[in-house]
């Protein structure tokens, strides 16, 4: 385990220096690892750990789109790809990939598979921290583990490929076996993590779906579409109010900020960008403060869990769901950047 220094707060972190891929196979070269659900991570970590050289099944149901995806990516069915039930039975480590409405809906199935020793994992705090409300609560003879990487399945996967690691959180609510420590690192390494660090169930939900709500994607949204809808109201067109929005931010700016961080983006923009950005700053902080507080409040007392449960459950959800992500799809910022998006020139 390294230690590191984050602006004068020491983290112990794990990396691919001192627990190696080849230790991460001598550690699991025991075990099958049954990956449930093949949706959002599923494909990402299935396919990772696969080609990293670990015994992997699959389980899901059929008929699905992801049924077929799965044997488009090569697991075989009967063999590598399974119902459910059965990949559970079969495995040793249980990867919990399905969503969250599709955990609470399977675990009453799934529960009484995960016999003595087995692990039972998940990439997302959701299903264990508000157990009382999902009714996931594991079996005590069984470790409890998550590894979350800081992205999709497909940046995993992507990245993967592009031989580079995609970093991840890893927690242990129940260590059973005394193994759990062991597992749950070695499959982080597994699944192509760039860097591991430790958090609990708890800090991983209540950062995730802050993060979700905010920065990642609620926030960054409402911003654009702020500044697009201010531009547009004074007369610029589309393009250009697409382009100052989104496209160069995204495409110029912040693989900037990915690679050195914003004071280095920063440095290397105009001085007029440079003076302006820094004045203004923190009047955007100021007046979003407020909302993050009342966001993690929102996340610590369980109202944003119990609103996804209850909103996810419905049976109409992926109907009024379409309904909204098509709203956003047609509207006129998001219709300007598929037009903008089919001009980048193609790669020489």
């Amino acid at each position: 385990m390294a230690k590191l220094n984050f602006g004068g707060v020491e983290e112990n972190v794990v990396t691919r220096d001192e627990f190696s891929l080849a230790h991460a196979r001598e550690v699991l070269k025991e075990e099958t690892i049954a990956i449930i659900g093949y949706g959002v991570q599923g494909p990402g970590q299935a396919l990772n750990l696969r080609d990293n050289g670990f015994n992997v099944i699959v389980g899901q149901r059929s008929p699905s789109p992801t049924w077929d995806k799965a044997i488009r990516d090569g697991f075989e069915p009967g063999k590598t790809l399974l119902s459910i039930e059965e990949a559970v039975q079969r495995g040793t480590i249980v990867q919990y990939l399905l969503s969250d409405a599709a955990q609470i809906a399977a675990w009453p199935a799934v529960k009484p598979l995960l016999t003595k020793g087995k692990a039972l994992y998940f990439s997302h705090g959701f299903g264990i921290t508000y157990k009382e409300r999902t009714g996931i609560i594991p079996p005590p003879d069984v470790d409890v583990i998550l590894v979350a990487p800081k992205g999709s399945g497909t940046s995993l996967r992507r990245m993967f490929l592009q031989g580079r690691g995609l970093n991840s959180s890893y927690a242990i609510f129940q260590d059973a076996t005394g193994k759990a420590k062991d597992r749950v690192v070695a499959l982080g390494i597994g699944i192509g993590s760039g860097y591991l660090f430790e958090t609990t169930f708890q800090k991983e939900v209540f950062s995730d779906l802050t993060g979700e709500r905010g920065t990642l994607m609620g926030a960054i949204q409402g911003i654009f579409e702020a500044q697009y809808t201010t531009l547009r109201r004074h007369g610029h067109s589309p393009s250009e109010a697409f382009n100052e929005t989104v496209e160069e931010l995204t495409q110029s700016l912040m693989p900037l900020v990915a690679e050195n961080g914003m004071d280095w983006m920063y440095a290397n923009c105009s001085t007029t960008a440079q003076r302006g950005a820094l004045d203004w700053k923190n009047r955007f902080r100021d007046a979003t403060a407020p909302v993050f507080e009342e966001l993690y409040n929102s996340v610590a007392r369980g109202d944003e869990a119990q609103r996804s449960i209850d909103s996810n459950s419905q049976p109409d959800y992926r109907a009024k769901l379409e309904v909204e992500l098509a709203e956003l799809r047609n509207s006129e910022m998001w219709q300007a950047g598929k037009v903008v998006r089919s001009l980048r020139p193609e790669k020489q």
